[in-house]
């Protein structure tokens, strides 16, 4: 009979089951240090997947114009987009915990790949709501398990591995409105295709990680599993999960509330042009990318539950200040929120991990997908809150947002080991 082992968050590191072999797997990774070449694929792989979702919301002006869409269809758009990632992610994730995919992520590209050739030839409303559902197919195949892959890579920095991941991610982001002002812009809605070819390159690195990654997945008979004595008990485990779901919210809310609609914002409030507008959001777009990569560190050395409490609250007195500042304050004042509001990312989800170590893809699918999900949601409700009051007035509500932040007194405290 198989002993039963203790779930930590070094066990977590094992890719499949939880077997009397995975604890020595996890520990000679964490000797050997982490696996960089693995990390900076599976980084940049995020960097083209997230390019190519970005370059959807950043097309929106040229397809609002051609096709006569208003504030809510647009939303509607990213709905589409963002519904097949989220609803599919947490799927995902339970499927891989039981049998690992190795090369699913280079399959789910395609999903991508084929989602942007589509957008690039659509004339119609109702297919460019399907191209925008496969490109988030494609994401809901591919968060899940690159972020078991990353922290497989780890070597022990789990918030280090996470902040490189989240890094390529928020890095591609903020490139979608850089490429559509460079690219779309001037040549339109075929030129899309041409990032089709991203898709491509991103299979192959994909493809080569899979490569990587299917001689670490360990397929012994899975072993009893009891919970580690330090861990909080079940009760406060889904107390804290709810306070990290809401903590969520705050902030993909209102990131989405800027990604989405801040272009017309600038627009219609300072009368700036499309492709300016686009540079404006690129700036807060990737000072987004530089938070997110700092926090998993600073959550490694002070604590993921401190870094968790300034990320929300301290970016609320910048969000309350933006709807009253002028064009050049607004910029500033966006880079500050990016740099802020964005180092929670990291620090929530490795949090996570670590309440529900026995069950990482199911988590990580499941806050990827939150994520993805209150996104498209919140587009969509923002958008049709726009039409009836105007844009000026979201920003003007969704400025308290990060207020839901002080729910972070509810958090547990986590054993040492677990930062």
């Amino acid at each position: 009979m198989n002993k039963p082992v203790i779930v930590t968050e070094e066990t977590a590191t094992a890719p499949v089951v939880v077997s009397d072999a995975a604890p020595v797997l996890a520990a000679k990774a964490a000797v050997a240090g982490p696996a960089y070449v693995v990390l900076a694929g599976i980084s940049f792989s995020h960097f083209l997947n997230d390019t190519m979702q970005s370059l959807i919301a950043s097309v929106y002006p040229i397809l609002k114009d051609a096709y006569a869409l208003d504030y809510a269809q647009i939303g509607m758009i990213t709905l589409a987009f963002q519904f097949t990632a989220s609803l599919l992610q947490p799927v995902v994730g339970h499927f891989t915990d039981k049998k690992a995919q190795p090369f699913s992520l280079a399959i789910g590209m395609g999903f991508t790949f084929f989602g942007l050739l589509l957008l690039s030839v659509a004339h119609l409303y109702p297919i460019i709501l399907i191209a925008a559902a496969l490109v988030g197919l494609g994401s809901a195949v591919f968060h899940p398990e690159s972020a078991r892959i990353a922290r497989l890579a780890s070597g022990g920095r789990y918030g280090m591995a996470q902040s490189v991941f989240q890094l390529g991610g928020s890095f591609g982001t903020s490139m979608g409105p850089v490429l559509a002002a460079l690219i779309v812009v001037p040549f339109g809605q075929p030129s899309i295709a041409w990032f089709s070819s991203i898709a491509f390159l991103a299979i192959v690195i994909l493809w080569r990680i899979g490569a990587w990654y299917k001689p670490q997945i360990t397929t012994k008979k899975s072993a009893a599993v009891e919970r580690h004595p330090d861990l909080p008990d079940s009760r406060r485990v889904k107390i804290a999960l709810a306070v990290l779901v809401a903590l969520l919210f705050s902030k993909q809310l209102y990131v989405s509330s800027l990604s989405s609609y801040y272009i017309f914002y600038l627009i219609e409030k300072f009368q700036v042009s499309t492709q300016a507008a686009q540079l404006y959001l690129f700036l807060f777009l990737a000072s987004n990318a530089a938070g997110a990569f700092f926090g998993g560190p600073l959550g490694d050395r002070f604590g993921r539950k401190y870094v968790i409490w300034f990320s929300i609250l301290g970016a609320l007195p910048f969000t309350l200040a933006l709807p009253y500042a002028g064009l050049y304050a607004s910029a500033v004042l966006t880079v500050f929120i990016g740099l802020i509001i964005s180092s929670a990312t990291s620090s929530i989800i490795v949090f996570a991990q670590e309440l529900m170590p026995h069950r990482f893809g199911m988590i990580s699918g499941v806050f990827f997908g939150v994520a993805f999900g209150i996104g498209g949601l919140g587009a969509a409700v923002l958008g049709k809150l726009a039409d009836n009051t105007g844009i000026a007035f979201v920003y003007h509500l969704c400025a308290f947002l990060p207020a839901l932040g002080l729910l972070a007194v509810f958090l547990p405290k986590m054993p040492k080991h677990a930062h």
